[in-house]
């Protein structure tokens, strides 16, 4: 009977006892502040350019857009090129007309092997330069920026030389200018070269435009983030686009002013790009107000005078 009452004791005691929930309770090593303050989640800075402004909603589709503009006018070039030449440099009694300037420097550089000296220029402009011109960018990337600004640096580079392509594409297409080694060929002959289609886009070269639009780029952006290898940039590329031009001569595909042409808005469109992404200074804010004074002097002569000039507040930068 004592143990029946001792049973029933302890079951009220159970069930009278307090109800304690599992977010009462505390543990010992976690403080009650803890719990109510999570830890802060740090949040990643974004980067901030210090040298271009750029929009990668603008930036990147003009670069992707225009490489493949770039790529479907070469593959359409039978479709969409000229398939005869317009600027043909001979009278209708097939008298030469060809400038003296293009005739000398074409026999003067022109090589026995034109076909090697063709393929040449296609491993310095499509291959040796921009693996080059690349390897120094990421390496003075590597040296003194980040992964991020090497990212920017690239895009501007290839914005810039698609660019200078593209208008290359346009201009060749509109001019029609026949080849070296096509305009000397019989008229009989001409149409039974390999690859007709490409024998009217002399003008102007665009190997040499993008060898030395890559080349510009790529030294202006690295001049402008101040790199120590901005001068090895330079010096590799303005020579290496250089050998490209005078491969295209030797290999009988561009006259010199083909080439001079295709040096000279490269490296204008390689410059241009990158300089107009350079952020600009805060303009200087100068402001001028007239004075007038007036001034007298006291002793034996005295005399009274008005003064009247500018006083400038700002900075010179």
């Amino acid at each position: 009977m004592q143990r029946s009452w001792r049973l029933f004791a302890g079951i009220g005691v159970l069930c009278f006892a307090p109800v304690v929930h599992a977010d009462q309770v505390l543990l010992p090593s976690t403080s009650s502040a803890s719990l109510a303050t999570p830890a802060a989640i740090p949040t990643p800075t974004r980067y901030q350019d210090s040298v271009f402004q750029y929009d990668l909603r603008v930036d990147l589709p003009v670069t992707g857009i225009g490489l493949a503009a770039w790529i479907t006018t070469e593959l359409l070039k039978s479709k969409i090129g000229p398939t005869g030449c317009i600027v043909c440099e001979r009278t209708e009694d097939g008298t030469d007309t060809l400038n003296g300037l293009d005739a000398g420097v074409r026999r003067l550089l022109l090589s026995g092997n034109p076909e090697f000296a063709n393929q040449l220029s296609n491993v310095t402009a499509f291959a040796l330069l921009p693996v080059t011109m690349v390897g120094l960018g990421a390496l003075s990337n590597y040296s003194q920026g980040s992964v991020k600004q090497g990212l920017i640096d690239l895009l501007l580079v290839a914005e810039a030389t698609v660019l200078a392509v593209d208008v290359n594409q346009l201009v060749k297409y509109t001019v029609g200018r026949e080849r070296p080694f096509v305009h000397v060929l019989p008229a009989s002959e001409k149409a039974l070269v390999p690859n007709a289609a490409d024998n009217y886009v002399s003008f102007y070269s665009g190997h040499t435009a993008m060898s030395f639009a890559l080349a510009t780029a790529s030294g202006t952006v690295a001049s402008l983030r101040g790199y120590r290898l901005a001068p090895v940039i330079w010096v590799v590329g303005i020579p290496l686009a250089t050998l490209t031009g005078v491969l295209r001569i030797n290999a009988d595909r561009h006259y010199f002013t083909d080439v001079l042409t295709g040096a000279v808005l490269g490296s204008a469109m390689g410059f241009l790009g990158p300089w107009l992404h350079r952020k600009q200074k805060s303009p200087t804010a100068i402001s001028l107000y007239p004075v007038i004074t007036t001034a007298r002097s006291n002793g034996p002569q005295s005399s009274t005078g008005v003064m009247a000039g500018l006083l400038w507040s700002g900075t010179l930068q």
